[in-house]
């Protein structure tokens, strides 16, 4: 007998920390798919757009047609990851500047908040539901100012949100294909398939 087939988690593909996502997926038990057109997009059962440059995944999204077709597969309940870029673009707005987002989180971000790349740093954080701390690894991190009331918070770092989850939709501030925790991937994916 055969069990469930595996999720397919898709990584936007487009720039940022692609590589470390798929082998993040794979280490959860998914299936890592590249994603790069719409035709992948639709091939796929959850989505991570990884950390990188915000402004350019924007802007690239909007190059290759994917900005709509993004926030429909998200809105009609695709579980999705953003982390660090990946949260900004997942972001309703930014306290400065203008850059496209999905505005599928009712919440304003501040690129970079967290420093430069010389100022990047790793803690310690409680997770909401989680016996065991997370290890964190924040590079040029987004600060969180402001959620709607939809937006749960799943841990925060000095006060501030750094881990948020709205229905099927999960952002941090920080990178979790960076660390050996698969916890964060297998959330995703175990949001496969439930109602």
């Amino acid at each position: 007998m055969s069990g469930p087939p595996t999720p397919a988690a898709g990584v936007l593909a487009l720039q940022g920390d692609v590589r470390e996502h798929l082998r993040s997926v794979k280490r959860a038990g998914g299936t890592a798919v590249e994603v790069r057109t719409q035709a992948d997009l639709d091939s796929i059962d959850a989505l991570i757009i990884p950390g990188g440059e915000s402004t350019t995944i924007g802007r690239l999204a909007n190059l290759y047609g994917l900005v709509d077709p993004l926030r429909k597969h998200i809105r009609s309940g695709m579980p999705t990851l953003g982390t660090c870029a990946g949260m900004i673009f997942l972001a309703s707005a930014v306290t400065e500047g203008a850059q496209t987002q999905l505005g599928v989180l009712d919440m304003v971000v501040e690129r970079n908040a967290y420093g430069r790349q010389n100022e990047s740093f790793e803690c310690e954080l409680a997770v909401e539901g989680w016996d065991e701390e997370v290890h964190a690894v924040f590079i040029r991190a987004p600060l969180v100012h402001s959620t709607g009331p939809d937006i749960e918070i799943l841990a925060r770092h000095r006060g501030r949100p750094v881990l948020v989850r709205k229905d099927r939709i999960l952002a941090s501030s920080f990178h979790p294909e960076l660390t050996s925790d698969m916890r964060l991937h297998r959330m995703l994916l175990d949001m496969v398939g439930r109602d």
